[in-house]
C-alpha cells in the first residue's frame, strides 16, 4: 500500500494573488464591517492562508460617512488622542467624529482589529477609506462585496 504524503504550502510572493473589493458602508453596523474587513485585509478568506505572511487583498470602502452604530454607541463611545504635551489629551465622541471626518473612524475601528506589528501596518496600507461614493480605484476593476446585514 501506497503512503501519499501531501505536504502544506506556505503562502509566498509566487502563490498570492490580490484582489480588489469595495465595500459600500451605507447602512452598516461598523464592528461588524470593520471585522470582516479586517479579516479579508488579513487574508483569512483564502485557502493558503499563512499568519506571517501577509496575503490579503485590498479593500476600498465608500460612504463611510453612512455607517451605523449600535445602541447608544454614537453619544458614549469615545475617540482619545494625546499629543504628549500637558493638556494635550482630547477626547471626541463617535457622533461627532462622524460629522467631521468619518474615514477616521472606519479606519480606526478596522486598524484595532490588525495585528500590531510591521505586518499588520503592511495590512492596513491595503485599506482606502472614503466618505462618498467615488473612489480612484476605478482601473483596478473591484468587485463589489455584500455583506449579510444581521
Amino acid at each position: 500500500m501506497r503512503h501519499l504524503s501531501f505536504k502544506t504550502q506556505s503562502a509566498n510572493d509566487k502563490i498570492v494573488k490580490r484582489d480588489w473589493y469595495v465595500v459600500d458602508a451605507t447602512n452598516q453596523t461598523m464592528g461588524r464591517m470593520a471585522s470582516r474587513i479586517a479579516s479579508i485585509l488579513r487574508g483569512k478568506n483564502k485557502a493558503y492562508y499563512t499568519p506571517h505572511f501577509d496575503c490579503g487583498d485590498y479593500v476600498v470602502v465608500i460612504n463611510s460617512a453612512k455607517v451605523q452604530m449600535t445602541g447608544t454607541k454614537m453619544m458614549t463611545k469615545e475617540y482619545q488622542t494625546f499629543s504628549g504635551y500637558p493638556g494635550g489629551q482630547k477626547i471626541e465622541t463617535a457622533k461627532s467624529l462622524l460629522a467631521r471626518r468619518p474615514e477616521v473612524a472606519v479606519e480606526r475601528a478596522i486598524k484595532g482589529m490588525l495585528p500590531k506589528n510591521r505586518l499588520g501596518r503592511a495590512m492596513y496600507k491595503k485599506l482606502f477609506v472614503y466618505a462618498g461614493a467615488e473612489h480612484p480605484h476605478k482601473a483596478q476593476q473591484p468587485k463589489e462585496l455584500k455583506f449579510d446585514n444581521k
